[in-house]
């Protein structure tokens, strides 16, 4: 039988008060949102020893997706006979006073849906409207995004196209890695890892001389994650380690990952609070491109690519791991998950929006 959160919290206490451990601080970062969510709805926090920090990165696809493409997906949700669908948190986060949530109550017709399958329903359903999917995400949901776009190809679809926010975490990881936080170990995605395979993320170790545990994301793996990284620390070694082996083997998954070599190519994306990163985003290809929403209406004119993100909102610094959300000054204040003000109070994967449900009042000054 497994160890319970709490017997492998001891664990983790009795390492880090160890000699190899009990002088040093130890900063762990998880890059994956829905590990950031586990860890506060389960107070995880509370439960590590007082020199061990863990602090959450960039693996919220929603909250590092730019302002200037969720204003792209408003200037198109705004056309006569254009459908614009995305999920469900993708349609709150606010730009410059605006979002696809104002913009369908203003009678645009915007839309939100679980799967771009769903997408793709609508543009069979309804042949006289385009249909845009706004598709944001990691290499987790893009082999999905990957498939309609194949499946829209072999119907012959003519009135559905994607908008890919894709996004590929080794590029962000590199960059963020070389000019963010003092780190010393990643706990990394495991629904990322399930579809890239855990080898991925070898150059974490290699290149970036960081210990690194791929984790699933129930309490106990998460600690049991946690006690490999310290194990890791206290030896002094970097190596990749595989936490979540029930569901992550070291290689792809050969069925999504060949849908989304198929359909997408890298290219180069702007992520929000780690700037523009080469071979960091996933493009349609060019056999695909009759299904490429920039391509079949256009991108819009220049000055709407160029919207600021708030300059109040702090979303930037914590997505570096650089700042705590309840050290920004809108947070709880202004900016709460009824009133949004920046992408990461809006997503069911963000920082502040995980804090602000799960932490006391009192602990968000």
């Amino acid at each position: 039988m497994s160890d319970s959160p709490q017997a492998l919290a001891a664990k983790l206490a009795e390492l880090c008060a160890s000699p190899a451990l009990a002088q040093r601080k130890l900063r762990f970062m998880e890059v994956c949102g829905t590990h950031t969510m586990s860890v506060y709805r389960h107070g995880l926090k509370k439960l590590l020893p007082a020199n061990v920090e863990l602090i959450s990165g960039p693996g919220c696809p929603v909250c590092v997706t730019p302002a200037a493409l969720t204003a792209q997906a408003l200037a198109w949700a705004r056309q006569p006979g254009v459908t614009l669908v995305s999920f469900g948190d993708m349609l709150r986060v606010p730009v410059a006073r605006d979002s696809l949530l104002q913009a369908r109550a203003e009678g645009c017709d915007v839309r939100m849906v679980i799967s771009p399958l769903e997408a793709l329903q609508i543009a069979e359903q309804e042949p006289r409207q385009q249909v845009i999917f706004f598709a944001v995400g990691f290499e987790t949901t893009a082999p999905l995004s990957a498939a309609t776009i194949l499946q829209a190809a072999q119907q012959r679809l003519k009135n559905f196209s994607l908008f890919s926010a894709h996004r590929l975490m080794p590029p962000a990881l590199r960059r963020l890695l070389r000019d963010g936080p003092h780190l010393d170990g990643l706990l990394l995605p495991g629904h990322v890892s399930a579809v890239s395979g855990a080898d991925y993320f070898a150059f974490v170790p290699e290149e970036l001389a960081l210990p690194a545990v791929v984790a699933g994301f129930e309490p106990a793996e998460i600690l049991s994650a946690l006690l490999m990284l310290a194990h890791q620390a206290a030896a002094r070694v970097c190596r990749l380690e595989n936490a979540y082996s029930g569901v992550v083997r070291p290689e792809p998954s050969p069925t999504a990952w060949a849908a989304l070599q198929q359909a997408f190519l890298p290219a180069d994306a702007y992520w929000r609070g780690l700037g523009e990163i080469a071979g960091s985003g996933l493009a349609i290809r060019p056999a695909y491109a009759a299904y490429d929403a920039a391509i079949r209406f256009g991108l819009p004119e220049a000055g709407l690519m160029e919207i600021a993100e708030n300059p109040a909102c702090c979303c930037g610094l914590v997505l570096r791991g650089e700042m705590k959300p309840s050290a920004c000054p809108l947070f709880g204040a202004v900016c709460s998950p009824e009133d949004p003000q920046g992408a990461c109070m809006v997503s069911s994967e963000g920082a502040c929006a995980a804090v602000y449900r799960y932490e006391k009042i009192e602990d968000r000054g």
